[in-house]
């Protein structure tokens, strides 16, 4: 906040209600597109000790907060949202391992070098054992044998977070740090979330409803960060050259 020329407090008052509203909004992501597991039960939605949090809804609750915060404290919503998100990124770079102590959202089967095996009777669900899964079940063990997914996002968001370091110095308008997020984590989000055996999907069809999102934040994010970049250029305005020619007067 301090390098933003921000009020190091307005953070602290901010983070109060972003923590509320995210928690909220990830779980509305995750019931509406897992409606299934709770149409016959409805007071399930309030039990958030069973899981179902999806970050994408409390990124979304979190920028529609900050922006609702922004417009009431009369602050630039791209000047604090460029201060945030590095801390955005590295949070979820931190959380993903939740997932490894919870032993879910993990991958499709894999051998190779980071190749991650789980006991049967540990996983959260065996749902989310697919069937190419259980096909490499060698018979006699207990273990499945997947990729970390939790783990590539993690690296992934970590390499975010140091390209955001090194950039922000030569950021080149406001937002643009904001725009880096959008379009990064999109695009390691779409390629991590076709390997994953815990997808949601958008309603009676198997796309999953995450990836097409990652796919469309990253393509708007270089759209906007190009089309901006031209018109900075173009709004640069050389100032012309006037040349008075001065001539002595006929005596």
């Amino acid at each position: 906040a301090k390098k933003d020329k921000l009020n190091p407090d307005m953070i602290w008052d901010l983070a109060i209600y972003e923590i509320i509203f995210s928690i909220i909004g990830a779980r509305i992501y995750y019931v509406v597109f897992a409606w299934d597991l709770y149409r016959d039960n409805f007071l399930a939605v309030f039990n958030l000790r069973r899981g179902g949090l999806a970050i994408y809804g409390g990124v979304i609750a979190g920028f529609i907060t900050l922006a609702v915060y922004c417009r009431v404290k009369k602050l630039s919503f791209l000047q604090v949202a460029d201060a945030c998100v590095p801390a955005l990124v590295l949070g979820q770079a931190i959380g993903r391992w939740g997932n490894f102590t919870n032993r879910e959202v993990f991958g499709e089967y894999t051998n190779n070098l980071l190749a991650m095996r789980l006991p049967v009777d540990a996983i959260r669900s065996v749902s989310d054992i697919s069937e190419s899964i259980a096909a490499h079940m060698t018979e006699g063990t207990n273990y499945i044998q997947v990729h970390p997914t939790f783990l590539y996002e993690s690296l992934w968001n970590v390499g975010l977070l140091l390209l955001m370091i090194f950039y922000r110095k030569h950021k080149k308008f406001q937002g643009e740090m904001w725009l880096l997020y959008l379009g990064g984590y999109g695009l390691g989000r779409a390629w991590i979330e076709g390997i994953r055996t815990d997808t949601l999907f958008i309603p009676h069809t198997t796309i999953a409803v995450s990836q097409v999102l990652a796919i469309v934040l990253f393509v708007v994010a270089v759209i906007a960060d190009v089309l901006i970049r031209i018109h900075l250029r173009k709004g640069k305005t050389v100032t012309p050259t006037v040349t008075v020619q001065v001539t002595e007067k006929d005596e």
